[in-house]
């Protein structure tokens, strides 16, 4: 007799929600600080070369802490890290909307909270990425995954605009509303603690009992070591890293590129933020489809086909200068973006152990993100040395090159569809 199991639906997961919630709320936070920053350091500054190093300081301070974030979303209670994280980013949400209401806005004070609040995101958002396995079952995975691209897109359609608004009011008011976004995601993280509680769930890190002997360590080098080395010795995993590091450093400094440009240019806030609107928009449309194709296409081939797309938007936007012409290149570029994503996160989900999860996390952060601190300082002194067209050309030329390995990759290129990812995963483990 065969037992059909009925799918796990993702949206009367009460718990799953209340995370959404919570991670939703950060994500808005940052959006808002990630939009203000770049812009609030060129009207201070106005040198895209200083706005490039406060840009990259805060970029590797966020990957310098990944590494310790990962380390404490192992070792203790993710949920709780959640909590502790975001009543941080209240205190310093509330300091920036301080120096701004006092008109304390300069070089220095913008460097020391962007290194800050980056900071807090390293050490604390791989706890909030890696709960997500204890609250959503693997046949799901993909689903949420898609869901959470959605919900991105969602936040770049909404954060451009707002975020515009709110600068135009001033940079106190972007403060004042991170403050409101780091209270609610610490109430609905402390609310997902208590429905873990009520439920019986052990909440993965310290207490996760699936490798006791993974906890038992003192040594932070040790674990961290371990993360690494596990994680590059997967060809399923550690293979793709280098491509990862690559496209995000060529289609990220692009870009800056076009904000730092558009904003030298004179032209406002607002409009900028429309721009980053219209980006979200296409994604939100891509997002949608991606339950569509995730389950139907094999994850490798859709992710270089996702890379190629990218590559071509960024040749292009060299020749377009127009803020409407620009908006229609970017939509373009990253329309597969979101089925890339989810197709590559949910699988990494799926099969990394959740005793590993967080150090996995950081490991794969650090690594596919590493080079991310450069993107701000490409923008900023190819603006000023070789100017616009070249420094997006010379960002063109690295996102070809990811192409180029994506499809010189047979790891990759072997990745299935959701429903065979947990079967192909299994036969990379180690006895």
């Amino acid at each position: 007799m065969t037992t059909v199991t009925e799918p796990h639906r993702l949206w009367r997961n009460t718990r799953y929600l209340t995370w959404l919630v919570s991670d939703t709320s950060k994500g808005l936070a940052a959006s808002l600080f990630g939009f203000a920053i770049p812009l609030l350091a060129l009207i201070v500054t106005n040198d895209p070369a200083q706005a490039g190093i406060i840009g990259g300081a805060g970029m590797v301070a966020r990957l310098l802490m990944t590494l310790a974030g990962g380390v404490l979303a192992d070792r203790h209670r993710r949920i709780a890290l959640m909590l502790l994280g975001s009543l941080i980013g209240i205190v310093l949400a509330g300091g920036f909307t301080l120096l701004a209401l006092g008109d304390a806005m300069t070089f220095g004070s913008l460097l020391v909270i962007d290194v800050l609040l980056a900071a807090r995101s390293g050490l604390f958002d791989v706890a909030g990425e890696s709960a997500i396995k204890e609250i959503v079952p693997d046949d799901a995975m993909g689903r949420a995954q898609a869901a959470n691209q959605g919900r991105d897109a969602a936040l770049q359609l909404a954060g451009g605009p707002l975020g515009g608004l709110l600068l135009g009011v001033g940079g106190w008011l972007v403060g004042v509303v991170m403050t409101l976004c780091h209270a609610i995601a610490a109430l609905t993280a402390w609310l997902l603690g208590r429905q873990a509680r009520r439920a019986g769930v052990i909440d993965a890190g310290a207490d996760d009992d699936v490798e006791p002997t993974a906890t038992a360590k003192t040594n932070a080098w040790a674990e961290l070591r371990e993360g690494f080395g596990w994680l590059l010795s997967r060809p399923d995993l550690g293979g793709v890293l280098l491509i990862t590091t690559v496209i995000n450093l060529g289609f990220n400094a692009t870009i800056t590129t076009v904000i730092y440009t558009l904003q030298q240019d004179g032209y406002s806030e607002l409009l900028i933020g429309t721009l980053s609107a219209s980006i979200g928009a296409v994604m939100l449309v891509g997002a949608v489809c991606a339950p569509l194709l995730v389950p139907r296409i094999k994850t490798g081939i859709l992710t270089i086909a996702g890379l190629s797309v990218v590559s071509v938007g960024a040749i292009v936007l060299s020749m377009v200068t127009e803020p409407w012409a620009i908006a229609v290149v970017l939509g373009a570029a990253v329309l597969l973006v979101p089925a890339l994503n989810a197709g590559m996160m949910g699988y990494f989900m799926v099969a990394t152990p959740s005793h590993l999860l967080g150090r996995a996390n950081s490991a794969a952060g650090v690594l596919g993100m590493g080079a991310m601190p450069l993107a701000p300082l490409i923008a900023g002194f190819g603006l000023a040395w070789i100017g616009r067209e070249w420094t997006i050309l010379i960002c063109a030329g690295l996102c070809l090159i990811s192409v180029v390995l994506a499809v010189s990759n047979r790891a990759l290129r072997a990745l299935p569809v959701e429903s065979g990812w947990a079967a192909h995963a299994k036969q990379y483990e180690t006895a």
